[in-house]
């Protein structure tokens, strides 16, 4: 099974720290040594305005949080590879961030097959990284709708079952919707899919246009947000500290999102079973929890991804 890991804030913030304890299980703390990707949406002037120029052209209203994406692939272990130095040596303030490191378990090592994926819905760049495993069942279903042209706005590029999961949901969005729809009415709708997915698979996600980040747990996934007072965090998978109160101002939040903690000693919230949250700010803006809330121990999540054939 792959490993997850996200941030989103509300000012600008470097994941470096995060970043460094969990690029050591791409093949030394664990096994997940098939590659690599991190995407880092950044508030971005230039782009921000050429929109507010579209929009005003377009008599639309205009949204001021502009972002640019920056995005990095490696099919070398996450461990080992030149790239992730250069992303823990090279400081990126961002606001939303996906990374993933992969078990390969459908499709070969390449960098079509790397996780996170991006393609455009409405005018934004959507970012998605999955880990899980869908069924034989579903992959037949998407393959006969791309057949028969009626899975047009998107297409696989790997062959990957991950990608093929974000290519249903970006159809099923634009065929369902011509214009985006409300906050609201698009949270719903992508917590309904994504439940869909999970019934058809073990589906755990995070996705991001940049403004916000969507976390679904189909077996595990944990968030802790960080604000005032901050304290000491120490990793797990590597002998490293940090101290947020020096490098943090009082009025930062920062949620981290990722399969298993990545740190000892701080407390880590995880979603149920089934559970969808989206993150702004730092802050939970919606969330759907199931009627009956269910946790898995860790040990029994890699127990459900061997039982569907996913690596761990």
């Amino acid at each position: 099974m792959c490993q997850l890991l996200g941030m989103n804030c509300n000012t600008p913030t470097d994941i470096g720290f995060s970043f460094a304890g969990f690029r050591r299980r791409g093949g030394m703390t664990d096994s997940h040594e098939d590659g690599f990707g991190i995407a880092f949406f950044e508030r971005s002037d230039c782009s921000n305005n050429d929109r507010l120029n579209n929009d005003r052209l377009n008599n639309k209203k205009s949204d001021n949080a502009s972002t640019g994406l920056r995005l990095f692939h490696d099919n070398k272990p996450s461990h080992l590879s030149p790239v992730a130095d250069l992303v823990n040596n090279y400081p990126i303030k961002a606001i939303n961030v996906i990374a993933h490191i992969r078990k390969a378990t459908q499709g070969q090592n390449c960098l079509a097959n790397t996780h996170p994926f991006v393609r455009e819905v409405w005018g934004e760049q959507w970012v998605f990284a999955h880990n899980g495993q869908m069924n034989s069942e579903f992959i037949k279903r998407c393959q006969r709708l791309q057949d028969n042209g009626n899975a047009t706005h998107c297409q696989p590029v790997g062959s990957t079952d991950s990608e093929m999961a974000f290519c249903y949901l970006v159809n099923r969005l634009k065929s369902s919707f011509k214009t985006r729809p409300d906050d609201q009415t698009l949270f719903n709708f992508l917590t309904t899919q994504c439940r869909y997915l999970s019934a058809n698979g073990l589906f755990n996600c995070l996705i991001s246009n940049g403004r916000w980040q969507l976390a679904y747990a189909g077996s595990l996934l944990f968030y802790l947000t960080r604000q005032a007072p901050f304290g000491e965090a120490k990793l797990a998978d590597d002998d490293l500290a940090i101290n947020f109160g020096d490098v943090t101002t009082d009025k930062d939040k920062v949620t981290i999102l990722v399969t298993v903690p990545l740190t000892e000693n701080e407390k880590w919230q995880q979603l149920a079973v089934n559970e969808c949250l989206i993150f702004q700010d730092g802050d939970i803006l919606f969330k759907d929890s199931p009627s009956q809330r269910k946790f898995l121990t860790i040990d029994e999540g890699i127990a459900i991804a061997r039982a569907v054939g996913a690596s761990v």
